[in-house]
């Protein structure tokens, strides 16, 4: 398929609509730009993207929103239209999601040009969107990129609007272990947590193992399928292994395929048997931890919470990333560990200069009610769960 140029945008600059087949017949320019792209994440990632296609939550023809420059692919952005209730059933663009994705910041790279390669990429969503507003979840408003990609939506005559927004856990990596100790806001947690992994070593030799690859890696991820299924999220539903979609996905983007997005599964058992296991993406320096599954029979102990404190641990005596990621939504545990937080953002857009049936005020007071149903909802399934790390 040729590519549709779109605009004229800059003379070095020109953002274009490709589709996820065309993509992929470009692996090394792509896997390129997740390497050196800003704020890079691994979602977008070629690795994670296929997952998703041969899955089947992705089509080959999913529309993929990039922008080329004298240096090749700069920027890219998976993308859909759909009908928004919050738009009164009007069509509204928004970024790619599924349940693995937790961030939906496009891939842009570094560099002197990006103003440049940001002001391509917003003429392109216009275009892209047919002038049509964008409801943008997930988007990291407080990190550099973030700001820049909104300021560069209003430097283009876009209104732009918050509909709601919550502070992740992230963790930055100390210089070792006891700098992160030392002068923890929560000592009381952090000793509580070494309580309970006392109390589980008083059941026999707990230990804690990491797989990266190979038969060791599609071990852990099947003993997380079973771990996952046999807890609240089995008797829901919405454990991995009961969609046989969700499974694929993950079998498919944990083979551990060679590229710039890591896997590695992080594994806290007691005597040989698993009771926490953590699955995380390691992209441009950070472990995103995409799920956790625990032993719901030794709940009063934590395992989740306990496995958390020793992948904190091995961080900063491997080295293995920068920065951990907690992937979480609002109201997560790891609160009480992770030290610092960053700002995810549910944003709406409304391009400038054309006439829109619903205002951005309408459009925003709409969504808010719609997440506050949503809130509920996950509420009142929590506590019939009881669900806790």
């Amino acid at each position: 398929m040729i590519a549709t140029s779109i605009g004229t945008a800059t003379p070095a600059f020109t953002p274009a609509i490709l589709t996820l087949a065309d993509l992929e017949a470009e692996a090394g320019a792509w896997d390129a730009l997740c390497m050196g792209a800003e704020d890079a994440h691994p979602y977008y990632g070629r690795q994670v993207m296929l997952a998703h296609a041969a899955a089947g939550l992705a089509s080959a023809d999913l529309s993929i929103l990039v922008v080329r420059g004298p240096q090749g692919l700069a920027a890219l952005l998976p993308f859909r239209m759909s009908y928004d209730i919050c738009g009164l059933g009007w069509p509204v663009a928004l970024p790619f999601v599924s349940p693995f994705i937790t961030t939906t910041a496009p891939l842009v790279a570094t560099g002197a040009e990006r103003p440049a390669i940001l002001a391509a990429l917003v003429e392109g969503l216009r275009e892209a969107s047919g002038g049509r507003p964008w409801r943008w979840p997930l988007l990291s408003s407080d990190t550099r990129l973030g700001r820049d990609l909104l300021a560069a939506l209003r430097a283009a005559g876009w209104e732009c609007g918050e509909v709601a927004r919550f502070e992740r856990p992230v963790l930055d990596r100390r210089p070792d272990h006891a700098a992160f100790l030392d002068g923890h806001p929560h000592r009381s947690r952090l000793k509580d947590l070494r309580r309970r992994q006392r109390r589980l070593a008083e059941g026999g030799t707990v230990s804690f193992d990491v797989a990266t690859g190979g038969p060791r890696l599609a071990a852990a991820l099947e003993a997380f399928l079973v771990l996952e299924a046999a807890g609240w999220k089995g008797e829901t539903g919405t454990a991995m292994a009961c969609r046989p979609a969700h499974t694929a996905f993950a079998r498919a983007v944990f083979a551990g395929t060679a590229g710039p997005v890591g896997v590695r599964a992080d594994i806290l058992s007691l005597e040989g048997r698993a009771l926490a296991i953590s699955l995380a993406l390691v992209s441009a320096g950070t472990a995103y931890l995409l799920k956790t599954a625990y032993d719901e029979g030794a709940r009063a102990l934590a395992p989740g919470l306990v496995l958390e404190v020793e992948i904190v641990r091995a961080l900063h005596a491997d080295a293995f990333a920068d920065r951990l990621d907690s992937a979480t939504t609002a109201g997560s545990a790891l609160e009480s560990l992770y030290r610092e937080r960053e700002t995810v953002a549910e944003i709406v857009a409304v391009p400038g200069g054309v006439r829109h049936f619903v205002s951005l005020e309408r459009r925003l007071r709409l969504a808010r009610l719609e997440g506050e149903a949503r809130a509920e909802a996950k509420r009142l399934l929590g506590r019939r769960t009881g669900a806790t790390p």
